[in-house]
């Protein structure tokens, strides 16, 4: 009971990530979009940190990447998945972010979010057919705006070579079943809800990226890797070929050692307990793959555990 009404009490004060003041051992764990992979997937593992320690952890949703570093930055959260990308983009200041946001630490990889391009229309089979087409990038300064941007110029198009709608992930599918964009990035680990949805009511395609213009993607742009989508995700035709970037979990660096360990070691004990299809793909090999932000040192102290000594640490200041 103390436990429930704790995480009440905490899902009522951040309903609007308001400035909070919270138990050190009380986390709020900034996701994405209700209809997404990362608050769906959140949620079983905040619930199962609450579960089995006294670290409470409370998953709330959030307009995604960049607005979960934000968060972070701003204390208003204090753990938050991202994309390893933009991850990379807000400790640099690069692209998406003005000025370097380095106040956090890795906690985890966790698995790999495809690339979706999503669309209802059997024609667009290249993203080169979707020029001249409403199409939605994302929100506005979004990871999947910036994503978007990238395989467009992989094809040599840029956004001018569409039209572009600026939406969430429930917005885009909802805009694709009313018919008023003809395809939209979605950037999820697939099957992801938004999209699952749709396919329940519609023949969903999803478009292939050949070979030629991923390696040319991939040759500029690191993040991002090869990715083959299964048919049996949304019940398309044939496997569907795409790139991938990582889905990573972050701490802002005053969350204590005890804290973050609670939370990634009780993860990868208990990959079989965990009620979600991605947890799965979770590894411990993958998890210490992250090279572009320093670990925190309570996760460091439990992949050391495992065999894994040699991760970049952030350093207390």
């Amino acid at each position: 009971m103390k436990k429930f009404l704790a995480l009440v009490l905490a899902l009522t004060m951040v309903m609007s990530l308001g400035v909070v003041a919270f138990a050190a051992d009380d986390l709020i764990f900034t996701t994405g979009g209700p209809a997404g992979t990362y608050y769906a997937f959140g949620g079983v593992l905040a619930q199962k940190v609450g579960d089995m320690t006294d670290t409470t952890v409370t998953a709330v949703t959030s307009d995604g990447s960049k607005a979960n570093i934000e968060a972070l930055e701003m204390d208003d959260a204090q753990l938050a998945f991202v994309q390893s990308d933009v991850m990379a983009y807000g400790y640099n200041g690069e692209r998406l972010f003005n000025e370097a946001y380095s106040d956090f630490s890795t906690v985890a990889a966790m698995y790999m979010e495809q690339v979706q391009i999503v669309t209802l229309d059997p024609d667009i089979k290249s993203v080169a057919d979707l020029e001249g087409k409403s199409v939605s990038i994302g929100a506005a300064g979004s990871g999947v705006y910036f994503n978007a941007i990238d395989i467009l110029g992989a094809y040599d198009l840029t956004e001018d070579d569409i039209k572009a709608e600026f939406k969430s992930f429930d917005e885009s599918t909802e805009a694709l079943q009313d018919g008023s964009i003809d395809a939209a990035f979605i950037v999820a680990g697939a099957p992801t809800n938004a999209v699952t949805s749709l396919a329940a009511q519609n023949d969903v395609y999803l478009v292939n990226l050949d070979d030629e213009h991923i390696d040319k993607l991939t040759e500029s742009s690191p993040y991002y890797s090869k990715n083959v989508i299964s048919k049996d995700a949304y019940g398309t035709d044939e496997d569907v070929t795409t790139v991938a970037i990582g889905a990573v979990v972050i701490a802002n660096d005053s969350v204590s050692e005890d804290d973050v360990y609670n939370f990634v070691s009780t993860v990868f004990e208990n990959l079989d307990d965990l009620a979600h299809d991605k947890a799965s793909e979770l590894s411990l090999e993958f998890a210490t793959s992250v090279t572009s932000v320093p670990y925190h040192p309570g996760a460091a102290k439990y992949f050391a555990e495992k065999g894994f000594e040699d991760l970049p640490v952030k350093e207390a200041e």
